[in-house]
């Protein structure tokens, strides 16, 4: 069996799940597509936005914005179309304050200085780690056993499920980068004084 590398086929799997009948699309006319036509998109990104995933993360040098904050605030950047939700913002390496206000980031930097957001966009589902693409199936599922199915129990199971996959992905996403090393020597100059 091929793995669910799009929308159809995660949906399709989500309401196998729930024991209903697996999707051909969108429009085939059956209550499973309809109610996954209709919250698919909202369900995939509230899952990418529920940590800062590393196959669905990215960086950019943002642009300054020749309209300065009324506010708080020395300058204004603008985000990349592409970003669902900002990680961190940085100057030289080193986070920095900032608020998002729509898709500008609102912080005090010198025109000088660049500044790179790390965020969170809307990856395909080809790309998507199995461990995510289940994750996701399951929250369809949920959707699918309270609004297809009507039965509050299954979709209570679904939650369930969910919450258990969202915690084995999150530590196998984790395991994606280079584990970081815990700054010892503040603590120990406090110790010693």
């Amino acid at each position: 069996m091929s793995p669910a590398d799009t929308p159809i086929k995660v949906c399709s799997r989500a309401s196998l799940l729930i024991g209903g009948d697996a999707i051909q699309s969108f429009n085939d006319g059956t209550a499973e597509a309809a109610v996954s036509a209709s919250m698919y998109e909202d369900i995939a990104r509230a899952g990418l936005t529920n940590t800062r995933w590393r196959f669905s993360s990215n960086q950019a040098v943002l642009n300054r914005l020749t309209n300065e904050p009324t506010g708080r605030w020395d300058a204004a950047y603008q985000m990349p179309s592409t970003s669902i939700m900002t990680s961190a913002i940085t100057v030289q390496d080193m986070p920095i304050k900032y608020d998002t206000y729509g898709t500008k980031i609102y912080c005090d930097a010198s025109p000088a200085d660049e500044v790179v957001a790390d965020y969170i966009f809307r990856s395909d589902e080809s790309v998507w780690p199995p461990y995510f693409t289940i994750v996701v199936e399951y929250m369809m599922a949920s959707v699918l056993a309270i609004s297809v199915a009507r039965d509050s129990s299954l979709g209570q199971l679904m939650e369930a499920k969910t919450d258990y996959f969202m915690r084995l992905a999150r530590a196998r996403d984790s395991q994606s980068q280079t584990t970081r090393k815990l700054n010892t020597s503040r603590f120990i100059t406090e110790r010693r004084s």
